[in-house]
């Protein structure tokens, strides 16, 4: 399969739906609630989804395609989705990632797509439109912004670095709120966009050092993952098994700090 020509329909359909992104943040004509009061979907994030799956299944008209708009609400029917999805030429999609950003007019979110072949991440495109900035990833032929090549920071100490994380829509909000109070005594910070793509897109860029959340899904995740690793980083989940699709606990770094963030992760284990 020609990977090159993959990211580019990735970016074109991710920059069609960038502009339906532009136009309408801050003044969408509906808000409707998901599965809680934190999960929120507008009619913007539908259109885009649509405008992305047109061009999508016009260059590829036998891929599956697997987008948060198409799935019902939840983490069970999240899961549930991705292991029926067929997993030879998947597309995942995130069409706005960051919607209650979108609906309150704060300039952090993005369109998220990646692709799956023979069940491993191959191809990630996040776009975030409102910077016009271009993020990519082929595995095994680096990461671009731009079409300028992206690596992850070179920090060894996590006392000096600045991750990401957020609040799930779901259970684990306390386990995350925690998590966050835990780090923010010894690292140099914590930031929290509300796009989990552009957490992962910024590690990839060296501007994190690593991410962290409890409970996300794989269009969240995947175009973020293959980005990460390609830029020379490490993902995982909060254990430290490698990324896959049905990973739902996310943990992003440059590799170096890796092994620190997940022992802090444990909120069993007291800090030395």
């Amino acid at each position: 399969m020609d990977l090159q020509k993959a990211q580019q329909v990735a970016q074109q359909s991710a920059r069609v739906a960038g502009e339906q992104i532009r136009k309408f943040i801050g003044r969408p004509l509906q808000t409707l609630q998901k599965s809680s009061p934190h999960d929120l979907v507008t009619e913007v994030d539908k259109a885009c989804q649509e405008a992305i799956y047109e061009i999508l299944q016009n260059a590829y008209p036998t891929s599956g395609l697997l987008g948060e708009e198409s799935v019902a609400p939840g983490a069970v029917a999240a899961s549930l989705a991705v292991e029926q999805a067929n997993q030879d030429l998947l597309w995942v999609v995130d069409p706005i990632d960051g919607t209650l950003n979108f609906i309150r007019g704060l300039p952090a979110c993005t369109v998220s797509i990646g692709l799956v072949v023979e069940a491993i991440g191959v191809v990630g495109v996040i776009y975030d439109p409102m910077r016009d900035e271009m993020f990519s990833a082929i595995r095994g032929q680096g990461a671009f912004c731009n079409g300028r090549l992206m690596h992850v920071s070179t920090e060894q100490d996590l006392a000096s670095s600045v991750l990401a994380s957020g609040f799930p829509t779901g259970a684990y909000r306390g386990r995350s709120a925690e998590q966050i109070k835990r780090f923010g005594y010894h690292v140099r910070n914590v930031r929290a966009f509300g796009s989990a793509a552009l957490h992962l897109a910024y590690v990839a860029a060296g501007r994190l050092d690593g991410f962290f959340e409890n409970d996300l899904n794989a269009w969240d995740l995947l175009a973020g993952a293959v980005m990460v690793e390609a830029a020379g980083g490490r993902v995982s989940d909060v254990v430290g098994d490698p990324y896959c699709l049905a990973t739902r606990h996310i943990a992003a770094t440059n590799g170096k700090l890796h092994d620190q963030l997940l022992r802090d992760l444990d909120l069993d284990v007291p800090l030395a």
